[in-house]
């Protein structure tokens, strides 16, 4: 196996433990609100605070992996996953789980932009939207462990067991990193030279990407598309499958494995989807979403209605559809010179990851207002909670189209997945 791909693969183990973490919340939710007594709101909070860390992590983050690489990042923040996943699973209450949930959220907020930072050292501009696709959909087995077998495990072992397990497995995968994984290929390391990491070399790495208009419409666009994701697939597609649907708790988590597979599939299939059908990054997250944005609308009240089948159906479209989601990176890639991919990138998943705290925590408290019956909250609640991130979607999918109307020509030689990276030097 050539070194590149033995990198990609501890990589990719990494983040399938970053995306187990990130999306167990929704299998455990009721465990976690009988064993610590927590309310809707509390719960909320909980599975939110792992994406407002990760969020703020982000600002500091880019310019520290552009100067000391991934490598360096990836292995000394792993050590906090596993502290953070230790920590998790023995809390006592509320404020100890929260806790190591910030540690979580801390600890893998470096997993996928310390492994593009080296990618874009170890793959070309051509290959990078296709490599990007496919550690997302590799990564994505973690989908597939927080679901059905996740939820398989806690009903055998209970939760606590669960995640020690875990922070073994973390505890491996981290010393794995360190011991394979280089930054760069030998010839480029003898050459290489970091940037600048003082303030003035952060300022100005902030200054030339948040002066840069394309970076916004891309921004918002990860934030509410993240949003729709995650708050159905890391928190409330959960409880809403067995309150509002239904379910039991192992039938919810095969529903949710379906979303899994969709996402694995879409992004496996992504490069070639945007080389071959669309021919554009632009065209191909603009279709995707859009098919996003009318799956979710069936969680305003349809989906309880849908036989088991369909229902699977939908939440493998709805996977699939949010597969595209990924571009969002090879597009905040080309947006700067190849000395400030790191940043660049961190700074569009600062905004990715503040869409799903958001609306996570918002939800929470929507559904949180309403009265709680022994069978768990009402349908009404989660119809008004989802509506929320989903015209959040449509407003911003409108505004990206019209940007990208005004600048059509300009993004279509700038973006396309075949093209020269756009150095702006």
């Amino acid at each position: 196996m050539a070194k590149r791909w033995k990198i990609f693969t501890v990589l990719s183990l990494m983040f399938i433990m970053g995306i187990f973490y990130r999306i167990s919340m929704a299998v455990v939710a009721r465990d976690l609100s009988s064993d610590l007594g927590l309310t809707a709101a509390q719960l909320g909070v909980l599975s939110g605070i792992f994406f407002y860390v990760f969020a703020f992590v982000q600002i500091p983050l880019g310019p520290l992996i552009d100067r000391y690489g991934g490598r360096a990042m990836i292995t000394l923040l792993g050590m906090v996953t596993t502290c953070g996943s230790v920590a998790f699973a023995l809390a006592p209450g509320y404020h100890a789980a929260l806790a190591g949930r910030v540690l979580l959220g801390m600890g893998t907020a470096c997993v996928l932009m310390g492994s593009l930072k080296i990618f874009t050292n170890w793959f070309s501009a051509q290959e990078f939207a296709s490599v990007s696709g496919l550690l997302t959909g590799t990564g994505s087995l973690g989908i597939l462990c927080a679901t059905s077998p996740l939820a398989m495990a806690v009903t055998r072992f209970g939760w606590r067991n669960t995640f020690l397990a875990a922070s073994l497995v973390q505890a491996v995968v981290t010393v794995a990193v360190y011991a394979v994984v280089r930054e760069t290929p030998p010839a480029a390391a003898e050459q290489s030279e970091g940037p600048n990491c003082g303030i003035a070399g952060i300022l100005h790495s902030w200054r030339v990407i948040l002066t840069t208009p394309t970076f916004w419409f891309v921004s918002l666009l990860a934030y509410f598309w993240y949003a729709n994701y995650m708050v159905l697939l890391a928190l409330w597609g959960g409880p809403y499958l067995m309150e509002a649907v239904g379910l039991s708790r192992v039938q919810a988590g095969n529903i949710l494995l379906f979303t899994s597979f969709g996402f694995v599939t879409g992004s496996l299939l992504l490069g070639r989807i945007t080389d071959r059908l669309f021919g554009s990054l632009e065209k191909t997250i603009l279709a995707g979403l859009t098919l996003l944005l009318i799956a979710m609308t069936a969680m305003l009240g349809p989906a309880e209605s849908l036989p088991r089948p369909l229902l699977a159906a939908l939440f493998f479209v709805i996977g699939l559809a949010s597969a595209t989601g990924v571009i969002i990176y090879p597009l905040a890639r080309n947006m700067v010179p190849h000395r400030l991919a790191a940043t660049a990138m961190t700074c569009v998943n600062f905004f990715l990851l503040m869409g799903a705290a958001t609306g996570q925590h918002i939800m929470g408290s929507y559904i949180g207002s309403f009265p709680r019956s022994a069978s768990g909250y009402p349908p009404q609640a989660y119809h008004g909670a989802f509506l929320m991130p989903i015209c959040g979607l449509a407003g911003t999918l409108v505004l990206f189209a019209l940007a990208r109307g005004t600048q059509g020509k300009k993004h279509e030689a700038g973006y396309s997945p075949s093209g020269a990276e756009q150095e702006g030097e």
